[in-house]
C-alpha cells in the first residue's frame, strides 16, 4: 500500500490501514484539512465546493466520502459526476464556487485514485497553500459545522456539454474547416471518462466517423493508462489498418493528448502542444511557455514568428504561473498538456484536439507530413540512485560550476543548454535519485549527453 502527501493533493492506492494507503480516514483528513484552507483564504462570496471524478473502480467511494466529508464542514457541493478534470477546473469558475476537487490520479493504474485541489479559479493550489493543506491534516486543525450549518448537496451533470461548449466557442476551432475536411478519427479513452466527453466533442466538431477503443467508462484500464507508446500497440494496431486519418489518445482524466500519424507510427507526445502553439501563433502573435523538461521544438516554432519562448519549473502550477507573468498564449508541457489561456489555464485534451484538427483542416496534410514540418529532436530519460547520505544540492552546484561557460538555468534543478541539445538535472523531493532528461537530434545523441553528465555525478558523489 501507498500513500503520498504532496503540496498538490493526496494519492494512493486504495486500502490499507490508516496512512499506508487511500482509505476512508486519510481521505476525510486531507478533504477537512483543504475545506479548511478554502474557508480561510477564499475572497469569493461563495459556499460551493465542486467535485468532479473520472471512472476509477474506486471512485464512487472516493466521492461519497469527499462529499460527506464537505458538507461536515459546512460547504455546499456540486456534485457533476463523472467529469475530466478540465471539466472540473471548468465548472468551479462557471458556478462561482470557492474551490473544487478533482477524483482522479490521472494516468496511475487502476489501484491508485487522489485528490487533486483547485482554487477559487479552478486552478491548482500553489505550494504555499498546499503546504498550509499538509499542516492543518497533520495538526488536525479544522472544525465541523453544528446541525444548523450542515451544508447543500447537489448534482449536476450538465457540465461536459458547458465544456464542449466552451471549446467550441473558441475563435481559432474552425468547425467548417473540419466538417469540410470529412476526418476518419479514432481515440483511445482508456475506459474512463474521455469515452464519455469526446465523442461527443468530436461529434459536435462535425466529425462524422468515430471510430472507439476502450471507452466504455468502467475504470478497468484495459492497458497501462499512461498514454506512451509502449502502452498504445493496441490503438497503433488499428490505425496501421489504414482506415482513419488520425487518432488520440487521453489519460484516465483528459489532461494529456497523445496523437497517432495516420499510418500507425506515435506523433510524439512533445509534439501535440508544439503542433497547437504553431496554429495559436499562426493567428494570434504571442509569447509560449512549457517547462525545463519539454522539447526545444516549441522554442523553435515560437521564434518562427519572432515571439518570446521562457522556460518554467516542472509542474503545471509552475507553467500557468509563468505564463501569466509573460502573458504567453499557449504553454503547456511536454507529455501532451496543452494549456489555452483563452480558453482555461489548465491542460486540456478537449482544446488540444479542436486546435489540432482545425490546424491539420487547414494545412491539409496527412498528419504524418504535419509531424514532418517540425523540428525532429529526441529527448532521452535517465536517473541517478544515490545514497540517502548524498548531498544532492551539493553535486549540482559543482555540476553548475563545472559548466559555467554554458546558458545554465537553475530555477529547477540544473538545465545545461548546448547550441544543439540540452540536458535537465533534477532532485526527486521524495528519494534520494536525481532525473535526467537530455535532449538532442538523434536519440543516441541524446542517450549519451545523459549518461556523460551521469557519470560526472557519479563521479562527484565518491
Amino acid at each position: 500500500m501507498t500513500l503520498i502527501k504532496s503540496i498538490s493533493g493526496i494519492r494512493g492506492t486504495i486500502g490499507g490501514y490508516v496512512g499506508e494507503g487511500l482509505n476512508p480516514l486519510d481521505i476525510v483528513k486531507f478533504t477537512s484539512a483543504y475545506a479548511t484552507l478554502i474557508r480561510r483564504t477564499t475572497k469569493k462570496d461563495s459556499n460551493m465546493i465542486v467535485v468532479g471524478r473520472d471512472a476509477r473502480m474506486s471512485g464512487e467511494m472516493v466521492k461519497n466520502v469527499v462529499c460527506g466529508t464537505l458538507m461536515g464542514m459546512g460547504f455546499d457541493v456540486l456534485n457533476i459526476g463523472l467529469a475530466s478534470t478540465p471539466t472540473t477546473e471548468l465548472a468551479v469558475t462557471m458556478s462561482g464556487a470557492c474551490g473544487g476537487i478533482i477524483l482522479t490520479a490521472s494516468h496511475n493504474p487502476k489501484q491508485w485514485n487522489a485528490l487533486k485541489l483547485l482554487n477559487e479559479y479552478g486552478e491548482f493550489l500553489n505550494a504555499s497553500e498546499g503546504n498550509e493543506v499538509l499542516r492543518i491534516a497533520a495538526s488536525e486543525d479544522f472544525e465541523y459545522a453544528d446541525i444548523d450549518h450542515i451544508g447543500k448537496y447537489t448534482e449536476n451533470d450538465s457540465y461536459n456539454q458547458k465544456h464542449i461548449d466552451n471549446v467550441l466557442a473558441l475563435g481559432l476551432v474552425d468547425v467548417d474547416a473540419i466538417r469540410k475536411a470529412h476526418f476518419r478519427v479514432a481515440i483511445d479513452c482508456v475506459n474512463s471518462v474521455g469515452g464519455i466527453i469526446l465523442p461527443e466533442l468530436l461529434k459536435q466538431l462535425g466529425v462524422e466517423h468515430v471510430e472507439k477503443l476502450y471507452c466504455e467508462p468502467t475504470g478497468n484500464f484495459q492497458h497501462n493508462p499512461e498514454p506512451l507508446e509502449k502502452n498504445l500497440g493496441d490503438i497503433m494496431n488499428l490505425m496501421r489498418q489504414g482506415n482513419n486519418d488520425v487518432a488520440f489518445v487521453v489519460d484516465p482524466d483528459v489532461d494529456r493528448l497523445a496523437i497517432i500519424c495516420e499510418n500507425g507510427t506515435m506523433y510524439g507526445e512533445e509534439y501535440t502542444l508544439v503542433s497547437v502553439a504553431d496554429y495559436v501563433l499562426k493567428y494570434t502573435p504571442g509569447n509560449t511557455v512549457s517547462n525545463l523538461s519539454s522539447t526545444r521544438a516549441l522554442r523553435d516554432v515560437t521564434c518562427k514568428y519572432g515571439m518570446q519562448y521562457s522556460a518554467a519549473a516542472v509542474g503545471e502550477v509552475n507553467v500557468v504561473a509563468k505564463m501569466k507573468d509573460v502573458r504567453a498564449v499557449i504553454g503547456g508541457e511536454g507529455n501532451g498538456g496543452v494549456i489555452y489561456p483563452a480558453s482555461h489555464y489548465g491542460r486540456d485534451a478537449l482544446v488540444g484536439i479542436a486546435l489540432f484538427l482545425s490546424h491539420l483542416a487547414h494545412e491539409g496534410k496527412k498528419v504524418s507530413e504535419l509531424r514532418a514540418t517540425y523540428p525532429n529532436y529526441f529527448i532521452a530519460k535517465n536517473r541517478i540512485d544515490l545514497t540517502p547520505e548524498t548531498d544532492v544540492d551539493a553535486i549540482l552546484v559543482k555540476v553548475k560550476e563545472l559548466y559555467n561557460g554554458a546558458d545554465i538555468n537553475d530555477i529547477d534543478g540544473v538545465k545545461i543548454d548546448f547550441p544543439d541539445k540540452w540536458v535537465h538535472l533534477r532532485k526527486s523531493n521524495t528519494e534520494p535519485i536525481i532525473r535526467v532528461y537530455s535532449e538532442a537530434s538523434t536519440m543516441e545523441e541524446a542517450d549519451k549527453l545523459g549518461k556523460d553528465i551521469m557519470n560526472i555525478v557519479y563521479s562527484f558523489a565518491k
